[in-house]
């Protein structure tokens, strides 16, 4: 893959790592240039851990995400700045800053600027649920689907497959973290087996380097989550609908699983 570029855009720092961590490391381990580009600085999330002395979460999650990257194999990262917007029914979901109210045409522009700019193969983002329901994924859907074709390049739409995690709740000791983050949305996760055309399984190095980088967003993600029994039943496995052709990603196939 020596030569392909893959972009990543995803809404908070953690998305990275949880969702699409197994595929970025594959394709960096392959010679493809991995870019990652996150909308938000997720403000808003509570942390689990106290803070140094002075630092704010917007610097913590910076500093985790900058950890996760270089455990994912990311060549450039992109930081767009928007304003984390919160849960739906929020003050925050209006904030003069807030991804959920950016003009999309704009902001699609300068992500497909982004990945002319990086001769870019494919772009990554989420389907139309926005994975789970929340208003920052659903508008990296409408943006990153827009700017793929302003680009003219094949866009991924990372989702889960609830059919999968079900049965693998049955094996493991524990939930994906999507189950928690969906508790509060109207909408289900995810999409089920047969709607799902590509699955990226992990092989031992790459789970490995999945659970580095969520390890290092450790204000946001409990250690509890990532010593369950079975952590490669719930997270060995990524999934992806396409808008396009056959491209990059799916070269990955569904090799070297070890669920």
């Amino acid at each position: 893959m020596h030569g392909s570029t893959v972009v990543f855009f995803h809404a908070y720092p953690d998305d990275e790592a949880i969702f699409t961590g197994l595929t970025m490391r594959r394709l960096a381990d392959a010679g493809a240039r991995v870019v990652l580009a996150t909308a938000t600085s997720g403000d808003l999330g509570e942390p689990l851990v106290p803070l140094d002395p002075g630092e704010s979460v917007v610097e913590r999650r910076q500093r985790e995400l900058e950890l996760a990257c270089l455990e994912l194999g990311v060549s450039r990262l992109a930081l767009f700045g928007f304003r984390d917007s919160g849960m739906p029914g929020w003050a925050d979901n209006v904030h003069p800053n807030a991804l959920a109210v950016a003009r999309r045409g704009t902001l699609a522009r300068r992500l497909a600027d982004l990945c002319v700019e990086e001769g870019a193969a494919a772009l990554v983002h989420y389907d139309n649920h926005g994975i789970y329901g929340h208003p920052d994924h659903v508008a990296v859907h409408l943006v990153g689907r827009l700017a793929a074709r302003l680009a003219g390049i094949t866009a991924y739409e990372a989702t889960v497959d609830r059919e999968h995690l079900h049965i693998a709740h049955q094996t493991a000791d524990g939930d994906h973290l999507v189950h928690g983050a969906n508790r509060t949305q109207p909408t289900p996760y995810g999409r089920v087996t047969v709607e799902i055309p590509l699955a990226v399984a992990a092989d031992e190095a790459t789970l490995a380097a999945k659970r580095r980088a969520m390890a290092a967003h450790a204000s946001q993600i409990a250690p509890e989550d990532l010593e369950l029994v079975g952590f490669g039943d719930v997270y060995g496995l990524e999934w992806y609908l396409r808008d396009g052709p056959a491209g990059v990603v799916d070269q990955l196939g569904n090799v070297h699983a070890i669920v």
